[in-house]
């Protein structure tokens, strides 16, 4: 199973969100803009890519920056009140792989972390 943690509103996660639908994988997308993800989720998937919360969001969003500095430091709450209210501040969508969590920068890296899908293609019988 494959989950992906995007924003709609976001062309970096919708064509992450393509590529993956394309593999033919077992796949949950959670678009985070439709779907609320806890203040719990949220530090989950942070501590296991190894950053802070605030380093999920883009400070320089314009749904951002219309509220806050670009400099804003914030604690663990107010980054997760931030994400709650505007989630499409996420920076790169979040794609977590069995046990390993990525942040997708470039959609085109998602081909890198999938193995090909050969289910049902008998290796002896392919030239």
């Amino acid at each position: 199973m494959i989950k992906i943690y995007y924003s709609s509103k976001s062309n970096v996660g919708k064509q992450t969100l393509g590529y993956l639908q394309a593999s033919l994988k077992n796949l949950l997308d959670i678009d985070i803009t439709k779907t609320n993800v806890t203040g719990t989720q949220w530090k989950e998937l942070a501590e296991n890519l190894g950053v802070t919360i605030g380093e999920l969001i883009d400070c320089e969003h314009p749904a951002f920056t219309s509220k806050y500095d670009t400099e804003t430091n914030l604690d663990e709450h107010g980054w997760i009140k931030v994400l709650d209210n505007n989630p499409e501040v996420l920076n790169y969508p979040i794609v977590i792989i069995g046990k390993n969590f990525y942040q997708i920068t470039n959609p085109s890296e998602i081909e890198k972390l999938l193995e090909p899908n050969s289910k049902g293609i008998d290796e002896k019988k392919t030239i």
